[in-house]
């Protein structure tokens, strides 16, 4: 029997540069149940690891899987979240973080959170010049070393180029208070 008071889960992957600062941001909104890094969207033959894709020969990118209640927070507002850490006119770099794996993106698993970021991206590409933030299925992820995992909250002076600033913004903006 299901239990009608379980939160309900959906998830959203998304890639906007080194993916210890979008774990950390995201795992800081209301809503948000949980946060992993991984590899996304890559050469499918292979298990990536940090070196695999570090080396831009695989396709791979860092990305966050963002699982999150739909019931507290919507789609919509954790793309607000997201295009706010992230500057979507930059090809392939985000802060000092450059190659093929740090592009930004948005990454999906149903068709109904496609139509909702496909409508998002739409609009949030007529604000820019250039967009170069991809938008699409899912085609593969893997998890991403342990060290990876909470990586900021381990490394609290850890580089990121999400500033400690925006971090903060985030969290008072989506805390829900």
């Amino acid at each position: 029997m299901e239990n009608s008071d379980a939160p309900r889960s959906a998830a959203i992957y998304l890639a906007g540069g080194c993916f210890w600062g979008l774990e950390k941001a995201f795992s800081l909104i209301k809503g948000v149940t949980g946060t992993e890094c991984g590899y996304a969207n890559g050469y499918d033959k292979i298990v990536p690891d940090y070196m695999t894709v570090c080396s831009g020969k695989f396709g791979y990118c860092e990305a966050v899987k963002v699982c999150y209640d739909p019931d507290v927070i919507s789609l919509e507002r954790l793309l607000d979240a997201f295009f706010m850490v992230i500057d979507p006119a930059l090809l392939n770099r985000q802060g000092n973080d450059v190659g093929v794996q740090y592009r930004t993106g948005i990454y999906w698993t149903d068709e109904l959170s496609g139509k909702i970021a496909e409508a998002y991206v739409n609009e949030e590409r007529k604000k820019h010049p250039e967009f170069h933030t991809e938008a699409g299925p899912l085609q593969n992820y893997f998890p991403a070393e342990e060290y990876h995992q909470d990586y900021l909250d381990k490394n609290p002076g850890g580089y990121c180029h999400i500033s400690r600033e925006e971090m903060e913004h985030i969290r008072r903006m989506f805390s829900g208070s």
